[in-house]
């Protein structure tokens, strides 16, 4: 019996006694979401490149893939993945970065996980073998389902293989460095966001803003006059350290908030330190908060506030509580894929 069929199997007889199963590829974001509960399901044996097109820009690969497997490739061939989703220490796998929509700098100025999922293969929670999408870039055919999985915490099926675009990786790039307060640093990124320049990544943090451009050497080179700043020679580790959390400023937080904002939003009247990024999109807060004060202020915004990581979830739960129609179209969504509620039940909201 083969690895596919034997998951098949696990999840028939799951579904028939209702009992929850827990998706696992490498347990990297075993921390994100809701408590885990269920039986394992472990996936990680599920690995391997199945389909390369280095001319398309395409690549296949099993869900239990590490992301180092794909990089090497696509390094192989002078591209990447635009994403760039955070690696955890070399246990990340092409499956759960899909499954939990994170993506790393470059997301503002390239795009999200879902905007690079091309097709999926994946088991619902009867079972069955379904395929969504393709392995081109012009594919249109039916409803995008592939990108519905990205970010559904494997709550709507069990991820088997997955097509992706890729990017050319950058001829050039460069990191400038600004000595600048928070509310200014605001407005520079949003003032640069409406010229023609060559970005793909803005941090700020303790009085510093800190803008990769990549691209061409000239688009490059002339991003770098008309920004000035102060060139940073480890800029290559200096994004790695923001893309994994593994800054002081992360490390150090007992509880760590993820506020997804519109990029124009002000300055929040939140206390202490912050690590700003995409643009001014995402602010990351270090806890304790007060969790519904915090997604109150998110709302008020247009944005949402998610506990990232934390010892101890709050009662309302890690992410942002939806509204009773967004709610009921999700419960629809999971009683279509998994009827039994066995997929990683309740890893997003209780009633999922």
């Amino acid at each position: 019996m083969s690895e596919l069929q034997s998951l098949q199997e696990r999840i028939r007889a799951a579904a028939a006694a209702t009992q929850p199963l827990r998706i696992r590829g490498g347990g990297s974001k075993d921390f994100y979401g809701r408590a885990l509960a269920g039986e394992l399901l472990d996936v990680s044996a599920l690995s391997g490149i199945t389909h390369c097109e280095p001319t398309e820009l395409v690549i296949s690969a099993r869900a239990g893939t590490p992301l180092a497997v794909l990089e090497r490739e696509l390094s192989a061939h002078d591209q990447m993945l635009g994403f760039e989703p955070p690696r955890f220490e070399g246990r990340a796998t092409i499956g759960g970065a899909v499954a939990s929509g994170l993506s790393g700098p470059r997301r503002a100025y390239c795009g999200a996980v879902r905007d690079f999922v091309l097709g999926v293969e994946m088991l619902d929670g009867r079972g069955q073998l379904l395929r969504f999408g393709g392995k081109v870039i012009k594919n249109v055919a039916g409803f995008d389902v592939s990108r519905l999985m990205a970010g559904s915490l494997g709550t709507l099926g069990l991820l088997t293989e997955i097509t992706v675009k890729t990017v050319p990786r950058p001829r050039a790039e460069c990191t400038l460095r600004f000595e600048m307060d928070q509310e200014r640093a605001l407005e520079s990124m949003a003032r640069w966001a409406t010229r023609a320049l060559p970005l793909s990544a803005t941090a700020w943090h303790d009085g510093a803003l800190y803008v990769r451009l990549s691209g061409a050497d000239a688009a490059v080179r002339v991003g770098r006059e008309v920004l000035g700043g102060e060139v940073i020679s480890d800029a290559e580790q200096f994004w790695d350290s923001i893309r994994e959390q593994r800054l002081p400023f992360f490390a150090a937080a007992q509880e760590l908030w993820r506020v997804s904002l519109p990029s124009h939003s002000p300055e929040l009247p939140i206390p202490g330190p912050a690590m700003i990024e995409w643009g001014g999109s995402l602010r990351w807060l270090p806890g304790p908060q007060d969790s519904g004060t915090l997604r109150e202020l998110a709302a008020r915004f247009g944005g949402h506030a998610t506990l990232y990581r934390a010892r101890v979830n709050p009662p309302e739960g890690t992410f942002q509580p939806l509204l009773p129609a967004m709610l009921l179209l999700h419960k629809r969504l999971k009683a279509v894929f998994d009827p039994q509620g066995i997929l990683n039940r309740g890893r997003i909201y209780p009633a999922l």
